[in-house]
């Protein structure tokens, strides 16, 4: 079955708009608090490994 010009539109404007918002958050970075979250369980893990 052949798709017709109307559906291969939709989904070409529907690919368009998915990668669009991919980019747009990939271009957001990471949150500062979840920074600050990845930190201090780096911190952690570093404590834990110099007790033993």
């Amino acid at each position: 079955m052949a798709q017709s010009s109307a559906n291969r539109k939709r989904e070409s404007v529907i690919d368009e708009n998915l990668k669009r918002v991919y980019e747009e958050a990939l271009d957001e970075g990471v949150p500062d608090r979840f920074k600050e979250l990845l930190n201090a369980l780096k911190q952690q893990e570093q404590s834990k490994g110099s007790q033993k």
